[in-house]
């Protein structure tokens, strides 16, 4: 499906208007050497159009620590009311200190028609905040599956990561598309085995699982590694960070985006997208190892993998969220 600029415009207009800018306020657009210049016209007119006072801020380079020693650059992103990031920003520690100051932050980098696709919902946010409402409350965590899967943690220790595609509170991130949630396990309490079976992803490699993977937990890390050559692939790229906190379990949560597809990832070229289809397809049980750091903890490591997985069923103080993959709870279902 080809978006062209005038629907471009009218997208990024429903997106701010959800992110509630209004007139008066300051939003900065950020861009560095590969934002797509027609998310920057885009961006930049819709908010005009909304009457707010726009900026763009250009960063030479993209990658790790873009703002390190830009203190202009990082000053007025501070001083904006939202920043749309179109450069991604994201896990860098002055991200952190944009949203400290009560900046609104929505990412976009997605192809056009993913964007177009997934464009949120008010009932995106609905079902987000009454899946969010159980996991603040939730104090255990439990999924399964029949390919094997069979991990349990304690929670509570740290907030709740919701990604509903726009950024409508003070100091609030998102993601445009996303549409799912996540929490970080209470240290060294989650234990069992997870699964990877065959057609569930693992990014950053941004591939589809060809047979079972079984991973051990033991308090909190990743100890055996089985399987055939996905096992082995996956154990040498996590070995290979020279990083005990690479096997750590990160956040664990479930998607809850109808409107995502499983099978998109295997459509386009792996530069071309980050896969948020993939991280909020509807039902998934979205595992992930690494840091902590963004849930507030102090776990810091350069390997972050993501395993969103099909099939499982996740359940929140024995209280079913997701059965086989299919969403359980009324208040969290499509148009419920």
């Amino acid at each position: 499906m080809t978006v062209g600029d005038a629907e471009l415009l009218r997208m990024w207009d429903e997106v701010l208007r959800l992110s509630r800018v209004r007139a008066g306020e300051a939003v900065a657009v950020l861009t560095g050497p590969d934002s797509n210049p027609r998310y920057v016209r885009a961006a930049a007119c819709a908010a005009q159009g909304l009457g707010a006072a726009c900026c763009r801020i250009d960063l030479p380079q993209s990658g790790a620590a873009p703002l390190g020693g830009n203190a202009p650059a990082f000053e007025a992103l501070k001083r904006a009311d939202m920043v749309v990031d179109l450069m991604f920003l994201l896990h860098s520690p002055e991200q952190e200190e944009i949203l400290a100051a009560g900046t609104r932050m929505l990412l976009a980098v997605e192809p056009p028609e993913i964007l177009a696709r997934m464009l949120p919902t008010d009932d995106d946010r609905r079902r987000v905040k009454a899946a969010s409402a159980v996991l603040r409350k939730g104090r255990a965590f439990r999924a399964i599956s029949a390919a094997g899967t069979d991990l349990a943690c304690r929670i509570g220790s740290y907030p709740v990561l919701e990604e509903y595609g726009f950024a409508d509170e003070p100091g609030r991130w998102d993601h445009w598309p996303s549409g799912f949630l996540a929490t970080w396990p209470d240290e060294g309490s989650t234990n069992g085995v997870v699964v990877l079976d065959a057609g569930d992803i693992v990014f950053p490699f941004k591939s589809y699982v060809r047979a079972p993977v079984a991973l051990t937990i033991e308090d909190g890390y990743v100890t055996r590694i089985e399987g055939g050559l996905d096992a082995a692939y996956l154990e040498d790229y996590m070995r290979g960070y020279d990083d005990p906190e690479a096997f750590a379990v990160s956040h664990l949560g479930w998607g809850l985006q109808p409107k995502a597809r499983w099978t998109t990832l295997g459509l386009y070229d792996k530069a071309a997208s980050i896969g948020m289809d993939g991280r909020a397809f509807y039902g998934n049980f979205l595992f992930s190892t690494g840091p902590n750091t963004e849930g507030g903890g102090t776990r810091t490591t350069a390997c972050h993998i993501d395993f969103p997985m099909r099939n499982c069923s996740v359940s929140v103080d024995g209280r079913p969220m997701t059965r086989n993959g299919a969403v359980v709870p009324e208040d969290q279902r499509a148009g419920a």
